[in-house]
């Protein structure tokens, strides 16, 4: 197009404006007069409306009655049967009196807390079982681990997936134990991958034995990314930190994943620990500049059993400025990159003009807990609705009794939800989560 012809069309369109905005005139708009109620109806509609929300807010503190007895329930054993039933019945109890002062029952059509949080990202383990045996993770000697028949069965994990992702579930990733370790894991995720509103399902593995031909049959059932968990880039450290050997088989299988799945798919998860890997930041930062592939900074976080001490704790600004040194020199300087998702708990960065990214999980210094939308289901079948909390309920003990039905799940999850608390399950910071002491290993949550 000649300039000419672009200046003639911008006239044009100017002109066409001008005419338009002189439409427009100030009399064409008239305001309607409306009488203004009367003082009476005014006040019996303020009154109204103060009723039902000082009914609402009596609902919600029943609620969260009711769900105070996870939030002090052992982990060791599920709640039985009766009990799940007794939760359901003060629920059922509360709701019908909410009824009959003329309020709505509260519809569980989506999944949303007492601080308004709405959760569509849920994860599962599919074992407790692990082939390596992380300090951070679990204790020296190992957990114990559930009998076969205590795990959720593939087609129970099914049954869960199909009722949360019709209560707006739209992400699942899943986790263990090492998600490898599953015989049916391949026909699991396929499974997965074709119900209905399912976007996303990532999976946490440790890599070692993520092959380039079980990459591309997970990739065809419908997975969409991995994350891989390597500490260090040393083979002796590596030994020190998981017990076990494998080091160049999880950097090989790191590739095969950029090469099937996407670098852009692809996270390698590094958990930080003043005196041990603390040095390596530069070099794991490397592996960007070349690769597009996501390098994501853990901050330690204190799980039972897990040796965590404040003393070896290495925040999120203590990275950055190690980073920024380098070690020896050689430093880089990252630039901070814009936020897609108001979900992400990752804080993403750059390094110049490398091709990759960096990024921090600062759940112990920075937490993100106002924007948390993430569930998470056991192995052995039980809710947690956060990370750091001790209360779980257990839907593999209704889904197997005959007493309940979906109506019943959903409202199990409502009672869970009642109970999850607006930061770090309640504890405060990083020293009241491990003085409470209340939790599972790591390994037997699933991440």
């Amino acid at each position: 197009m000649t300039s000419s012809l672009r200046h003639a069309l911008g006239r044009s369109t100017n002109n066409r404006f001008k005419s338009s905005l002189a439409a427009c005139k100030p009399e064409t708009f008239t305001v309607s007069k409306k009488r203004p109620l009367p003082p009476s109806r005014l006040e019996a509609l303020r009154a109204e409306l103060s009723q039902e929300s000082a009914n609402q807010q009596k609902f919600k503190t029943v609620i969260k009655k009711v769900s105070s007895s996870l939030s002090t329930s052992s982990t060791s054993t599920s709640a039985s049967a009766a009990n799940l039933r007794e939760l359901l019945d003060k629920y059922y109890h509360a709701q019908n009196q909410n009824q009959n002062q003329n309020q709505p029952p509260t519809p569980i059509s989506h999944i949303t807390d007492n601080f308004h949080r709405v959760h569509n990202y849920l994860r599962i383990s599919l074992t407790e079982r692990c082939n390596f045996r992380c300090q951070y993770c679990m204790p020296p000697d190992g957990v114990p681990l559930q009998t076969p028949e205590k795990i959720l069965s593939s087609s129970e994990i099914l049954t869960l997936a199909q009722m949360f992702t019709s209560l707006g579930i739209t992400k699942i990733r899943l986790t263990g134990g090492e998600p490898l370790l599953r015989p049916d894991l391949i026909e699991l995720v396929a499974s997965l991958g074709s119900l209905a509103n399912v976007n996303s399902i990532g999976m946490t593995t440790n890599g070692l034995t993520l092959t380039r031909k079980k990459l591309i049959k997970l990739k065809e059932g419908g997975l969409t990314g991995v994350n891989i968990s390597l500490d260090t880039l040393i083979d002796e450290k590596f030994v020190e930190v998981t017990r076990r050997k494998g080091l160049s088989k999880v950097l090989e299988n790191i590739d095969h994943a950029v090469e099937v799945l996407g670098g852009e798919n692809v996270k390698v998860n590094v958990v930080v620990m003043k005196g041990f890997n603390c040095n390596e930041l530069a070099d794991f930062v490397a592996m960007t500049k070349h690769r597009n592939i996501n390098m994501r900074f853990i901050e330690w976080m204190p799980f039972s059993d897990n040796g965590w001490s404040h003393d070896r704790f290495f925040s999120y600004r203590d990275m950055i400025e190690k980073i920024k040194e380098g070690e020896g020199g050689g430093g880089v300087a990252l630039s901070r990159l814009p936020a897609h998702d108001k979900n992400d708990t990752t804080k993403w960065f750059r390094g110049g003009d490398f091709l990759g990214k960096v990024g921090f999980i600062t759940s112990m210094s920075e937490n993100f807990c106002s924007s948390c939308n993430r569930l998470r289901i056991t192995a052995d079948g039980n809710l947690k609705v956060c990370l750091f909390g001790g209360g779980e309920v257990s839907l593999r003990d209704a889904m197997r009794s005959d007493e309940f039905d979906e109506k019943d799940l959903r409202s199990l999850v409502k009672i869970a939800l009642g109970g999850k608390q607006a930061v770090l399950g309640g504890h405060g910071n990083m020293i009241g989560i491990r003085d409470a002491n209340d939790n599972r290993p790591m390994t037997l949550i699933g991440g």
